[in-house]
């Protein structure tokens, strides 16, 4: 698929702010914020959100909008309760939506949210290159308090080409129809570094490929160029031309995988949205490779 028939991934926060200051008849914006931080970082993004956000920003909740039936972190809803989450938020079908957060990294868990609303069938989703923390260095206005919005009309549609179950990673052992690439830090990829949450060792699934989603990102906390997440990708020996299915701890870095080979013109990256913890807590011991301790029955 050539990379023009793409809707454009990122957006620089210049365009952002020009976009914000113009709201063109048509151009119907909605920018959220999807900031969300695992407990031991000890960050309260709604309150965050509260003290500063950027103008006209709503807030999206990962573990609201989320199946809260399951036993695993911020699994997808179903479809209709996505139509509904987002519809609250102001977001309809004809929305270009911009999605950012508020992490040091520039993007930690904003592309979470840009795939998820791909997943739902809405291809008019960007996400703000840098994130809040370089929309702030470069000086750009900013707003506090809750935002006030109209509800929309949302239809939803899920695209189960964009997610990968257990039992689909399972079968994958043997069929090997798809290439699994993990986002976690390397070191609880190979099971030496702690996972953040408790009761879970770290490891890997077989046959997964180390890619840390930081390796996607510049020092200063924008996305690498094409050409470099394409180099990125050929030096782990993943091949774009075969299916691609992006890992990680609980779904939300493993949308840093599909994001980067989604600006290389391959869209079609799927996530495994129980990712390690759904995996360590219902795999075989023997399924659980790591140099440290690994699982035992």
């Amino acid at each position: 698929m050539s990379q023009q028939l793409l809707y454009r991934a990122l957006v620089s926060a210049k365009w952002l702010s020009e976009a914000i200051k113009s709201q063109q008849a048509g151009l119907a914006l909605k920018i959220v914020d999807a900031s969300w931080y695992l407990p031991k970082m000890k960050r309260d993004p709604k309150r965050e959100f509260e003290e500063r956000h950027i103008p006209g920003a709503v807030f999206f909740d990962i573990d609201q909008c989320s199946d809260r039936t399951s036993p695993y972190d911020h699994m997808l809803p179903k479809a209709n309760d996505f139509a509904e989450y987002v519809g609250k938020l102001g977001v309809g079908n004809d929305s270009h939506v911009v999605v950012y957060d508020g992490s040091d990294q520039g993007l930690f868990s904003a592309p979470r949210v840009w795939w998820m609303f791909r997943v739902f069938g809405h291809e008019a989703v960007s996400l703000l290159d840098g994130g809040l923390k370089n929309w702030q260095r470069e000086g750009n206005a900013l707003s506090s308090g809750k935002t006030q919005v109209a509800p929309s009309e949302f239809h939803a549609s899920l695209d189960k080409s964009l997610v990968k179950t257990y039992e689909d990673v399972l079968d994958n052992l043997d069929s090997r129809r798809f290439q699994l690439v993990d986002a976690r830090a390397a070191g609880r990829f190979r099971g030496v570094e702690p996972e953040p949450r408790d009761g879970i060792e770290p490891g890997h699934v077989p046959g997964s490929t180390s890619i840390p989603f930081t390796d996607f990102l510049t020092e200063s906390g924008f996305e690498k160029t094409p050409e470099q997440i394409r180099t990125l990708f050929q030096e782990k020996k993943v091949d774009l031309l075969k299916p691609v299915v992006a890992t990680c701890g609980s779904g939300v870095t493993a949308c840093h995988v599909a994001l980067g080979a989604y600006l290389c013109g391959k869209p079609d990256v799927a996530v495994y949205d129980g990712a390690w913890v759904e995996w360590y807590m219902r795999a075989q011991p023997e399924n659980i490779i790591s140099e440290g301790k690994g699982k035992t029955v």
